[in-house]
């Protein structure tokens, strides 16, 4: 299965290289850390040699309806006038 992202693709090529030994796996941070906790070298081979060239930088992380539709459709609540009471010292008298 080829990365869908470059960002997937580096990741992949991190935690290839300290499956491999090449590097210490304490470095790895974030997506390639789980990369290389889950994934084969074969799997994680099979990411890092995908190519780079027309794939965005970051893949766009798929949307449930629920979420989409709870967005659109949601509206702000309606703020309530103020009822506090002035203080009598504010009050300007009429002498």
């Amino acid at each position: 299965m080829p990365a869908k992202s470059a960002a997937q693709q580096k990741a992949a090529g991190a935690a290839l290289s300290a499956k491999r030994g090449k590097t210490s796996p304490t470095k790895l941070k974030g997506a390639s850390r789980g990369m290389y906790k889950s994934m084969s070298e074969k799997q994680l081979d099979e990411f890092a040699s995908t190519k780079r060239k027309g794939k965005p930088e970051h893949a766009a992380k798929p949307r449930s309806k629920s979420a989409s539709s709870r967005s659109s459709t949601r509206k702000s609540p309606a703020r309530k006038k103020s009822t506090a009471r002035k203080s009598s010292s504010r009050r300007k008298s009429s002498r």
